[in-house]
């Protein structure tokens, strides 16, 4: 299958303790018109995933610990072979729940951490005490024998942290970090004006790189930056070193940018299947369409994985078949989720020359 499901990201619901002002959910801890699907479609949810593929299922929200059946749902997946994962901001984290997370075969829990302070990631959740319970939760992982990877969301209010949260990440004991380039969707519509620009957003990308080369313990991988797959390929060029390589791996999946509706896709709690969890377009719901028809059929994912139908600059960029610009921020910028990505400032070679 050349556009195989890797990992598939479940809203299973939007009730939340937090309010992150990047958010793509407009949770809270009562929320209208979405609400929580019972456990018996959960587990017909589950049955139709395994039935055509085996992605890696991360129970996500809102806060997916509010969720009283969440380590029923995550036992019945792993009970089908899945590789349950978890993604919670760590605040309700207890001895008790570590106990679940390891009896419901839960393999990985993700953690949010947005500042390497309590005051920078505190305004970032919009909530005193988060990043104590992060911290709390990181530690309790590490006494269970729980993996745990940690997620940094960044904006120009918290761009200064980044080094300093990686080191706390590799501090605490973290499996992998990630460092997210937000995407303007739910409540992250209201903070276009603090998005990185696309100068500094290059400079962030080149200062991975550096640490990357030099990291050989952490798994460390910028997420949602498309971008920075290009950025390695023009510094191997640059350095003359493994171009090739690394532009076969990327190439062929091994690693690459814009993964959205190509191997993975996010469930939401309404039961529609969207590209990623910051694309707001749906390309089928799972409550009329099996999921193996909705992931093959589906319009939008087939022409999310038709490179030649990308516009501007992306649609003539030599880096197309590894970065393929965020879809989601073209869409939120543009409407147009086949436009050129507006945070990337390289300019293509055939452009240059035309």
């Amino acid at each position: 299958m050349e556009f195989e499901p890797k990992w598939l990201a479940w809203e299973i619901t939007r009730r939340c303790n937090l309010k992150c002002v990047h958010c793509r959910s407009s949770s809270s801890l009562a929320v209208e018109g979405h609400p929580d699907f019972s456990f018996e479609e959960a587990k017909r949810v589950l049955d139709d995933i395994a039935s055509y593929a085996s992605p890696v299922v991360v129970l996500s929200g809102g806060e997916p610990l509010l969720r009283a059946d969440v380590f029923d749902i995550a036992a019945y997946g792993t009970g089908k072979g899945l590789r349950m994962c978890l993604a919670t901001n760590g605040t309700l984290v207890t001895e008790e729940i570590c106990v679940k997370i390891k009896d419901a075969g839960i393999k990985m829990v993700s953690l949010s951490l947005d500042g390497a302070s309590a005051a920078v990631h505190d305004d970032f959740r919009s909530q005193p005490g988060a990043f104590a319970g992060t911290v709390n939760a990181a530690t309790l992982f590490k006494k269970h024998g729980i993996k745990f990877l940690i997620n940094s969301s960044f904006t120009k209010r918290n761009k200064d942290e980044i080094p300093k949260i990686y080191r706390l990440a590799k501090d605490l004991g973290a499996t992998a970090w990630y460092m997210f380039m937000i995407v303007p969707t739910g409540r992250g519509e209201e903070i276009m004006a603090e998005l990185i620009p696309s100068d500094m957003y290059e400079e962030l990308l080149e200062w991975h790189y550096r640490m990357e080369k030099e990291e050989d313990e952490l798994l460390v991988r910028p997420t949602c930056a498309p971008s920075y797959y290009r950025v390695v390929l023009q510094k191997a060029k640059e350095e003359g070193s493994d171009y090739k390589r690394r532009s076969l791996q990327f190439s062929t999946g091994g690693s690459k940018g814009c993964l959205a509706g190509q191997l993975i896709c996010l469930i939401d709690v309404d039961g529609n299947v969207l590209p990623c969890s910051y694309f707001p377009k749906a390309a089928g719901n799972i409550r009329q369409q099996s999921f193996k028809e909705i992931w093959e059929t589906a319009p939008l994912f087939k022409e999310m994985r038709d490179f030649k139908g990308y516009k501007g600059r992306c649609g003539s960029c030599e880096y197309v078949n590894v970065c393929g610009g965020c879809r989601a921020r073209a869409y939120a910028v543009s409407g147009d989720y086949l436009a050129e990505e507006p945070f990337c400032n390289h300019v293509p070679a055939r452009l240059k020359k035309s």
